[in-house]
């Protein structure tokens, strides 16, 4: 059940059953690859209030799933804690007509291969081999998302 206020007078509640809830949809080749390369991509929650919230983000696969890395007590982390229906999207920088728009769900949030992840995406982006922007009790965090919807061009 997702609960939340989408506005000073109305409010609306989604009952989900298994049955009625997305299945989540399989990652292609060509999204795969572009998910592989340093691509831009820019994640969008929900605030409280209802209104998008967009981040530019670094971004991976397992190849079952779409990875970002964050820290906690980032405001991208309280939205997926209360609300997990996400939108991304993914573009390769050389091109912008190989695109990927995903919207989907955040089925985990955790500090579990975090700090390795941030690694290779720091190899990825930057070519260095750990993240070198690192802070002191920083707790690092993985955000999995299922995607339910992926619109492709150019893949």
């Amino acid at each position: 059940m997702y609960s939340y206020d989408v506005g000073a007078y109305t409010s609306v509640s989604l009952h989900l059953s298994q049955e009625e809830a997305a299945i989540p949809q399989t990652l292609s080749p060509g999204f795969k690859k572009l998910l592989r390369e340093p691509a831009y991509c820019q994640l969008a929650t929900l605030m409280p209030d209802g209104s998008p919230q967009n981040t530019q983000v670094w971004v991976e696969t397992d190849g079952e799933y779409i990875l970002v890395v964050t820290a906690e007590g980032r405001q991208k982390v309280k939205n997926v804690r209360r609300d997990p229906r996400v939108a991304l999207n993914v573009v390769d920088p050389t091109n912008a007509f190989r695109i990927a728009s995903v919207r989907g769900q955040v089925v985990d949030v955790t500090t579990e291969g975090a700090d390795q992840l941030l690694d290779e995406l720091a190899k990825k982006y930057l070519d260095e081999d750990t993240y070198p922007f690192r802070q002191p009790g920083e707790i690092l965090l993985t955000i999995k998302i299922a995607p339910e919807k992926i619109n492709e061009l150019g893949l």
